[in-house]
């Protein structure tokens, strides 16, 4: 018996083609398939279900297309007393 490890992606129909290497061609082959997610599905949540009104993202979309952000001046930076 010999351990032949893969590691391949389920396709959106959870369908999978396995490929072996070539020395296994034209072999009669006993697979065993060992299921370990390497991460969790993701969790998706309507906006509303985080607590967003209905609609604030389509309503705010591109809101300030046209008036241009502007980054004031930030002052100087205050110097410190350092400690020893």
């Amino acid at each position: 018996m010999e351990i032949l490890k893969l590691k391949i992606r389920a396709d959106g129909e959870g369908k999978v083609v396995l490929q072996v290497p070539q020395n296994l061609a034209n072999q009669e082959l006993e697979i065993a398939i060992i299921y370990q997610a390497t991460c969790p599905p993701p969790v998706t949540q309507r906006p509303e279900e985080l607590g967003w009104p209905p609609g604030f993202f389509e309503q705010t979309a591109g809101c300030l297309a046209d008036e241009p952000l502007v980054r004031y001046d930030q002052g100087k930076y205050e110097v410190r007393e350092v400690f020893d």
